[in-house]
């Protein structure tokens, strides 16, 4: 009964989502600077890129790099499939439950296998993707956006891998609370709050 009422109250979210601030005709969409830039404007942006690298870095060995890779990658993909027109359901709420979900497995420091946490921040990953691609351009700007986009939200992953690596095991419980931090935040942009 619990998971019901649990699956119905993500449900209830989900369909109560509010668009996330850095979507859909925010702001420049050409360029590689205007690219570079976006990441960084978004609340749900930071927050997910950054819970990417701590879940990472809590997990180590090959999670530091496959993680973070596969979720650039299929972004990119998400981003293509978005500037090509592909309709994708339930972009935003997928975004806003992107936020929640990364931020609960770095809190309750999760330990799946490197190819399960692959396929989940992948699965996030063509949604911020398509976000983007849809608002491009099919011109070289776009391109480049793209380009721009992907290289600060490797960066950002970067950062949370940074963290978390520089707290050590000794401060482990301080990057779990990053990670409920993320969840919480998450919680607030579904709810309109942030």
């Amino acid at each position: 009964m619990k998971t019901i009422r649990t699956a119905l109250a993500a449900a209830g979210l989900a369909l109560a989502a509010t668009p996330a601030f850095a979507h859909v005709g925010v702001g420049e969409t050409s360029g590689f600077a205007a690219g570079f830039h976006h990441p960084l404007s978004g609340l749900d942006h930071m927050t997910v890129m950054i819970a990417v690298g701590l879940w990472a870095a809590l997990k180590g060995g090959k999670a530091l790099w496959v993680w973070p890779v596969t979720f650039v990658g299929i972004m990119l993909v998400g981003g293509a499939l978005g500037m090509a027109g592909v309709a994708l359901p339930f972009v935003e709420p997928a975004i806003l439950a992107s936020v929640v979900a990364l931020g609960l497995l770095v809190a309750l420091a999760v330990d799946l296998p490197v190819w399960a946490g692959a396929l989940i921040v992948g699965a996030f990953a063509v949604f911020h993707g398509h976000a983007h691609g849809t608002e491009v351009p099919e011109t070289a700007a776009g391109i480049e956006y793209m380009a721009g986009f992907a290289l600060a939200t490797a960066g950002l992953h970067g950062v949370g891998i940074a963290a978390a690596l520089a707290l050590g095991q000794r401060f482990r419980s301080l990057v779990r609370v990053a990670g409920a931090a993320c969840a919480v935040i998450g919680v607030g942009l579904f709810a309109g709050v942030l």
